[in-house]
């Protein structure tokens, strides 16, 4: 379990230190994915039912990276990268965090399911549940393979989405999920290429610590290949279109390139550049999953012009 001591701060915590403690740069992820999975669903939702939804989607999302910071405070004061989070830095008390993150874990999904349906709340309760006690308290610490697993959390929100518009769950939302799910390997793997220290001195079983570069290259390889066909086919679902099809054959074909370039690294090139490679991957990366659920409002777009093709 976490350590509930925290450094000591000069001063009360600000608005922004609440606002760091929700994990806004993957807030914004979870709110365009699920947004992505309400506009283009068939089923029609009034604006107010669906900015209501999205915001509690939002505040959902906010409260499992509260309630990850608060279990994760003891590592995130030993990795560099996550040193200055609000909790390590002493500008927010675990205890804080805590009640924090379950107070709007609560709210968020009863509002959910009165604003728009049951199904909604529900898939809103089970994936913050997963983020916060499959992933960050046992898979985290347990398993090299955290990421892939843990990474249905992440893959959940354009399902709840679509279920705030339909009330369930179809094929359409399954390849959402799956789209997100079979990303996030290859993204985080190779962030972890070039962060291995960090998550080595906080004994963080990560691929690239448990079984080394070459494995972790592997890999993602192997799932940027799994990831291509899912994208593919969204295309050819009632929510795809020339749009989704295009940027699936684009941007599959330079995410498979640039984890073939990362395949065939030797960890000495890699270190002799500064792993150019990998952060370069990683950048395209986060672009990739945007632009496939962009690409996905616009063949709803065009379909709503009627300009539909598939």
């Amino acid at each position: 379990m976490t350590d509930s001591t925290v450094i000591p701060t000069e001063g009360e915590a600000g608005f922004g230190d609440y606002v760091a403690l929700l994990k806004p740069r993957v807030m914004s992820l979870v709110v365009f994915t699920a947004l992505v999975g309400l506009l283009v669903a068939p089923v029609p939702v009034h604006p107010v039912i669906g900015f209501a939804a999205i915001l509690f989607i939002a505040i959902g999302g906010g409260a499992s990276g509260a309630l990850n910071m608060w279990w994760d405070a003891d590592i995130d004061r030993i990795m560099t990268r996550t040193r200055a989070r609000p909790i390590p830095s002493g500008k927010v008390g675990a205890e804080e965090a805590l009640a924090l993150g379950l107070a709007l874990s609560g709210f968020s999904v009863v509002m959910l399911g009165l604003a728009a349906n049951v199904m909604a709340g529900a898939l809103l309760a089970f994936t913050i549940f997963f983020y916060v006690v499959i992933y960050t308290m046992w898979l985290k610490r347990w398993t090299p393979q955290n990421i892939v697993i843990g990474g249905a959390a992440g893959a959940f929100p354009p399902m709840i989405g679509w279920a705030v518009a339909t009330g369930g769950i179809s094929v359409e939302s399954v390849l959402m999920f799956l789209l997100t799910f079979m990303w996030t390997p290859p993204h985080f793997w190779a962030l972890a290429l070039f962060m291995k220290s960090d998550y080595n001195q906080a004994g963080v079983p990560m691929l690239t610590v448990t079984h080394g570069h070459d494995a972790t290259r592997r890999h993602i390889l192997v799932y940027t290949v799994l990831l291509a066909p899912v994208g593919l086919a969204l295309a050819f679902t009632s929510i795809g279109g020339p749009a989704t099809l295009a940027a699936a054959v684009v941007l599959n074909l330079m995410f498979l390139r640039g984890a073939w370039r990362i395949f065939r690294r030797t960890t000495e090139a890699a270190l002799a550049d500064g792993y150019a490679v990998e952060k370069s991957v990683f950048k395209f990366s986060l672009f990739y999953l945007f632009l496939m659920f962009g690409a996905l409002l616009v063949d709803a777009t065009l379909r709503g012009l009627g300009w539909g093709i598939f």
